[in-house]
């Protein structure tokens, strides 16, 4: 360590070296990264450059943002020695750790070495970034470093609607904090950036390294004098800090950070050890062991606390940094069984609480809200019947009786409104847009349909835990009726898979032209080919008849193996009819878009698209929902092909992350992964089937052939733990329970299984079930 007066020590360098981490390639160095936080996060380049990037507020979705304000476009950093000037924008290498990131570069022009690393405190609006430089030379170097804030103060999108308007930037440099202030002419708007180390000049306006941009932004910066001896590496940090509320805050979270960075490092260090601890997966699979354990780690990512607001989980970063209804439905029921309750209890209540403001206490569930509360679509019509599964989902784990009281109210509400207001004809299929928002696909849905049966299933199942018994026995037999309904009027035998939508023969030739259109341009001719054929066909058939079509191949038709509502003998034909729509990462989310190379193509898809669109997407939902359906049917080895084929997209872009398109476009970090991994792997392969409020669990694994041995440790059920241990023995299964508390009881179906008790206390018989107790239990499973 070099020996000047500013010389201090790095807060990094002792935790990173003992910290998994996963470092990116050559390839994607010009790709986006996430330092994440919860009250504020980064997005640059993985290069270290900040170019403009994102289309929801067109090129300005990277960069610092503090919700619902962005406070700069990125920074920059200068060197210049011996008379040579290099700016830090071409990285060598970048890493990913779980709570950082690091920057490495080469500048052989200056006989020097840097690594940029940063990091974003827990509940602090600031992010800290630390540089080191490396003297690789034989005498002692004198650097001039100007560190600059490409400042930009602006409303996040839909800012207009809360009469957030922006205003001209300005900036000055102020002696008290040794830094530079900026804010909006307009509102009280700030950011402030400054080092521990002293400053050697100042300027605004004009800086090195400025990139082209758009706004009403102004630069400033920062120059410091380093000497860095023979061998020996400098170390300097910068905290830049934010607020949408005061100059007095921002300036507050500056100072604090600045002096407290190295314990803020080391409790979110202690945190995200927490993170990895909780649901702890052990498998024969190392490479999705591992993306199970960094998705739980983008989960956390992706925890969004606004002032004023709330607290939650978000969509995605960087175009979705808001909340959503249906990603949140997904994304939840994920994040509840890696013990995330306390986030998954505030996503909901705020989601909730804007739902009924919003939509007038109707039920109805939102669709999108920006984080200054701006709703962008009030809903559609799958967010509704999801909410209430959502809410016995989490109610299980938990076991939060208060919870379950308060959005049981409004799950009723929607199940009502649902049926009132969009089911004309009162066969419990509401019309309207579901999960595909395809222009004029808005009639009588799969996914509405099958997620409405769930929501039936499981309100029943509320009603009885809450004493309603005439209610529940209603939900139920709705749930029976539409199960008829889904299983015979959707049904289309010619195709081996549940339809689309229902509707009549004029609307789907409408659909089909467009259809048509789309393969064609997409250069799909199997698709054009078998959409001509359907297209003739229609045509004979009476315009104003209803009846089940197949035209896109959605992934949502496969939902209803999803929820487990399709008959087995139609749910093996149409699973072995989704199989034919992959590729190497998984299930295209419009079937018609697949190529007839799918099969080997393994290529990136960023490269393919010249603007943003999903068209010929592969995404993770649709591929965790086919996971989840070939294991309702009792097919675990398909049910891990789709996650290792999903998995094929961990890290292809970003270290450690996996994007909302397969493998590498949209959202470089998307919420219902955790979906996608955490349902298939906790409540299907382990069988954990939690009822904490009657502290109990059932479990009932469902193993994949190749895995003999798995263990999941420190399961959250309620408030307490457990952990569950598998192996696979010659006649049997054996499993090994363990609880620190003896709190809970595990349940085994003996109409599945013949039960032999190794260890563990058994209580009385409830039914066909086998109840025991004790910290450590025992079982072999026989299946009957």
């Amino acid at each position: 360590m070099g020996c000047s007066p500013t010389s201090q020590n790095s807060i990094f360098d002792e935790l990173l070296s003992s910290t998994e981490y996963i470092d990116g390639t050559t390839e994607y160095l010009a790709s986006p990264y996430v330092t994440a936080g919860d009250r504020l996060y980064m997005v640059g380049h993985q290069d270290g450059t900040f170019p403009d990037l994102g289309w929801h507020v067109t090129g300005e979705m990277g960069g610092i943002w503090d919700h619902p304000i962005k406070l700069m476009d990125g920074f920059s950093i200068s060197l210049n020695s011996n008379g040579q000037s290099v700016c830090l924008e071409e990285a060598e290498k970048f890493r990913n750790y779980p709570f950082a990131n690091k920057h490495f570069y080469k500048l052989n022009q200056l006989g020097l070495e840097a690594e940029r690393t940063q990091f974003v405190p827990d509940g602090e609006e600031a992010v800290y970034v630390e540089l080191k430089l490396k003297n690789l030379g034989g005498e002692t170097k004198t650097v001039d470093l100007t560190f600059s804030g490409m400042i930009d103060l602006r409303p996040v999108w839909l800012g207009e609607r809360t009469q957030m308007n922006d205003g001209q930037d300005k900036a000055q440099y102020e002696k008290a904090i040794d830094g530079i202030v900026g804010k909006d002419a307009d509102n009280e708007w700030y950011v402030a950036f400054a080092s521990n180390t002293p400053s050697a000049g100042n300027s605004v306006g004009m800086v090195p390294c400025d990139y082209e941009r758009k706004g009403k932004g102004v630069n400033a910066s920062l120059t410091y004098a380093l000497k860095v001896k023979p061998g020996k590496t400098e170390t300097i940090s910068f905290v830049i800090a934010g607020s949408h509320q005061s100059k007095e805050k921002a300036l507050n979270t500056l100072s604090r950070v600045r002096e407290e960075a190295g314990d803020m490092l080391q409790t979110k260090a202690k945190r995200y050890q927490t993170i990895a601890q909780t649901a702890e997966l052990h498998i024969p699979d190392q490479r999705l062991e591992q993306a199970f354990r960094w998705v739980k780690y983008n989960t956390d990512w992706l925890v969004r606390d606004v002032e004023g607001l709330g607290r939650g989980i978000t969509a995605g970063i960087p175009d979705y940094p808001w909340y959503f209804g249906a990603d949140s439905e997904y994304a939840l029921q994920g994040a509840v069984a890696i013990g995330m309750h306390d986030v998954s209890e505030k996503t909901i209540a705020l989601i909730d609480s804007v739902s009924n403001a919003i939509n007038k206490g109707s039920g109805k569930i939102i669709h999108e809200m920006s984080t200054n509360g701006a709703v962008f679509n009030p809903g559609n019509l799958n967010e509704t019947p999801q909410y209430t599964s959502l809410i016995w989902e989490v109610f299980k784990w938990t076991g939060d009786m208060d919870f379950l009281k308060k959005h049981y109210a409004t799950a009723i509400a929607g199940l009502d409104w649902l049926l009132k207001e969009h089911d004309e004809n009162g066969n419990l299929l509401a019309d309207g847009y579901g999960m595909m928002e395809i222009h004029g696909l808005e009639s009588e849905m799969i996914d509405v349909a099958a997620y409405t049966y769930k929501a039936f299933i499981d309100a029943a199942q509320m009603a009885r835990v809450l004493g309603e018994e005439e209610r529940a026995a209603d939900f139920s037999a709705k749930a029976e009726q539409l199960a008829n309904t889904i299983n015979t009027d959707f049904w289309v035998e010619e195709f081996d898979s549940y339809a689309d939508f229902i509707g009549t023969a004029k609307e789907a030739l409408h659909l089909i032209d467009g259809a048509i259109v789309r393969a064609d341009t997409l250069n799909k001719p199997w698709a054009v080919l078998e959409l001509k054929n359907t297209q003739k066909k229609i045509r004979s058939y009476a315009p104003n008849k209803k009846q089940g079509f197949v035209l896109y191949h959605n992934w949502v038709v496969n939902t209803p193996m999803e929820v487990g509502v399709a008959k087995e003998q139609y749910a093996l034909r149409a699973l072995k009819t989704g199989s034919k729509y992959v590729n190497p990462f998984g299930v295209f989310v419009t079937g018609i878009d697949r190529d007839e190379s799918a099969g080997t193509d393994d290529g990136g898809f960023a490269k393919k698209m010249k603007i943003f669109s999903y068209t010929g997407a592969v995404m993770t939902l649709p591929t965790g929902v086919q996971a989840i359906a070939e294991n309702n049917y009792g097919r675990p080895d398909e049910a891990l092909d789709y996650l290792q084929r999903m998995t094929n997209s961990f890290s292809y872009a970003l270290p450690g992350s996996m994007y909302e398109v397969s493998p590498d476009f949209g959202m470089i970090v998307q919420a219902w992964n955790i979906y996608s991994y955490a349902f298939p792997i906790v409540r299907q392969f382990f069988g954990i089937n939690p009822m904490a409020h009657r502290s109990e669990v059932m479990i009932s694994p469902l193993m994949p052939s190749a895995w003999n041995e798995a263990a999941i440790n420190n399961l959250k059920v309620g408030e307490h733990l457990l952990s569950v241990a598998y192996k696979r023995l010659d006649n049997g299964e054996e499993l090994t329970i363990s609880q620190p508390k003896d709190a809970l009881s595990m349940v085994f179906d003996e109409e599945r299984y013949e039960v032999t008790v190794v260890r563990g206390e058994q209580l009385r018989n409830n039914g066909p079930q086998i109840r025991l107790e004790g910290k450590e239990i025992v079982v072999i499973l026989r299946p009957r």
